[in-house]
C-alpha cells in the first residue's frame, strides 16, 4: 500500500492540527493491515484505501464509532463535543493517544450511560453520584426519611402484623366494658337523684299550688259544701306559720293520689278513720312527705311547744298549739293516732291534731310524730286568726 506523508496543516474547523496522510497513523492506519486487525472507524472520512482526504472534509468518525482501544488525547475540534474527536498523535513517538473528553463531559457521560448490574445497581450508582455531588456543594443525596418509610406501602404480612398489634386484647376490652358500665350506672344514679330531690319537688309544688287555688275558688263560689269527701279530694288548707308552710289537705293517704302530689293526707275511712277538725272530740291525723314530692313536713322537728298550727276550711279556722313531739317510733305504732294518743302527754279526750312523717331524712325506716291541741275555732266571717295575721 502506498504510504502517505503526513502534511501538518492548521484546520480552523477543528481547532487542532490536522494530519493529511496515514503515515502519521502507522500504529493504527497503513497498508497491509494484519488479518483480524480492527477496522478503521475513520476510514469513511478519508475515502478509499490510500486516497487522500477530500479537501475541506472534516475528520469526523462515523456515528456510533468509538476511538480505538488504548488511544489517548484531547478532543479534536473546537465545538467541545465529547464524542466528536479524532485520536491525536503523540509528537515524540508518533503513536496514537486515546483522546480524553473535556472537563465535565466524563461525569455527564457516566450519568447518561447505564450502569451494569440491573436496576438495583443503577440505583445504587445514582445514590453514590448524588452523594458525591452533595459533598461538593450540589444537591444533597436523597435518603429515605422516617416519614417516607412510614408512607411507603406495606406488604400484606406487615399490614396484618400492624393490625394485630393495634387490636385490643380481651383484658383491655373487658376493662373498657366494665368502665362503660360503671359510667352508665353513675349517670343513671345521678339522674335518679336529680329527679327525686329536685324534679319531684317542682312538680309537687305546682300540683299543690294548683289544688289550693282551685279549693279557694270553689269556696268563694260555693261549689263545695262541708261533708264527706272522696279519696284524693281536697277539703282544707294547713298553715304552719313558723315553717312558712301552706299546703292543701286531701282525703286519704294514697301516695299516688295525695302525698306524691305535694298535699298532706287525712287518715280517714280505711286509714284508721281519725276525726275531722270540726268534731267535738277526737284526733285529726295527717300524713305528709318529709323529703321529695313537695316535702311539706321536712322541718316539723323544728316546732316548739306553743307554735301555731292552723287548719282552714270553707267556713272556719281551727287553731292548734304544738304540745309535744315523738322523734322516733316504728311505723306500726298506730296508737299515736288514737283519740287520746299515747305518748303525747294528753290525759283525757280533747280536740287534738297529729302530724306524722318519715325519719331519718331520705328514709322511711321510722316515723316522727308531732301533736297539738286546739285552742281556737274561728269562723271565717270574723277574719283570720292572730296566728295567720302576725
Amino acid at each position: 500500500m502506498t504510504a502517505l506523508r503526513p502534511e501538518r496543516e492548521t484546520d480552523t474547523s477543528y481547532g487542532q492540527q490536522s494530519y493529511g496522510g496515514p503515515d502519521a497513523f502507522e500504529g493504527w492506519y497503513g497498508a497491509g493491515q494484519a488479518q483480524g486487525a480492527p477496522q478503521d472507524p475513520y476510514a469513511a472520512s478519508y475515502g478509499p484505501q490510500g486516497a487522500a482526504p477530500q479537501q475541506g472534509a472534516p475528520n469526523v468518525p462515523p456515528q456510533g464509532a468509538e476511538p480505538p482501544q488504548g488511544a489517548t488525547g484531547a478532543p479534536y475540534g473546537s465545538s467541545g463535543d465529547a464524542t466528536a474527536y479524532l485520536p491525536p498523535v503523540d509528537d515524540e513517538t508518533m503513536a496514537l493517544r486515546i483522546p480524553e473528553p473535556p472537563p465535565g463531559a466524563s461525569s455527564a457521560a457516566q450519568a447518561s450511560s447505564p450502569s451494569p448490574g440491573g436496576r438495583a445497581a443503577r440505583r445504587k450508582a445514582a445514590r453514590r453520584r448524588n452523594g458525591r455531588r452533595g459533598a461538593a456543594g450540589g444537591p444533597l443525596p436523597e435518603e429515605d426519611s422516617p416519614a417516607d418509610r412510614s408512607s411507603a406501602p406495606l406488604s400484606r404480612m406487615e399490614a396484618r402484623r400492624q393490625a394485630r398489634a393495634r387490636r385490643a386484647s380481651p383484658a383491655v376490652i373487658a376493662s373498657r366494658v366494665i368502665g362503660e358500665l360503671f359510667i352508665s350506672t353513675g349517670v343513671v344514679m345521678l339522674l335518679f337523684v336529680t329527679y327525686q330531690l329536685w324534679w319531684t319537688n317542682v312538680r309537687a309544688h305546682a300540683q299543690a299550688g294548683s289544688e289550693a287555688h282551685q279549693l279557694q275558688d270553689d269556696w268563694a263560689s260555693g261549689k263545695r259544701s262541708p261533708g264527706t269527701f272522696e279519696p284524693g279530694q281536697g277539703f282544707a288548707l294547713l298553715h304552719i306559720p313558723k315553717l312558712d308552710v301552706v299546703v292543701p289537705v286531701a282525703e286519704g293517704t294514697s301516695k299516688a293520689k295525695v302525698l306524691d302530689k305535694g298535699m298532706v293526707g287525712h287518715y280517714g275511712k280505711g286509714d284508721l278513720n281519725t276525726a275531722m277538725p270540726d268534731a267535738k272530740t277526737g284526733n285529726f291525723g295527717l300524713a305528709g312527705h318529709r323529703n321529695t314530692h313537695g316535702e311539706p313536713f321536712r322541718y316539723i322537728n323544728k316546732l316548739s311547744p306553743g307554735d301555731a298550727i292552723v287548719v282552714e276550711t270553707q267556713d272556719t279556722y281551727f287553731v292548734y298549739k304544738m304540745a309535744s313531739i315523738l322523734p322516733v317510733t316504728p311505723p306500726a305504732n298506730i296508737s299515736v293516732l288514737d283519740p287520746v294518743p299515747k305518748g303525747s302527754g294528753f290525759t283525757g279526750p280533747g280536740r287534738y291534731i297529729t302530724l306524722t312523717t318519715c325519719t331519718p331524712e331520705f328514709t322511711s325506716k321510722y316515723r316522727m310524730i308531732v301533736w297539738g291541741k286546739m285552742v281556737e275555732e274561728r269562723p271565717r266571717s270574723k277574719g283570720k286568726p292572730d296566728a295567720l295575721v302576725s
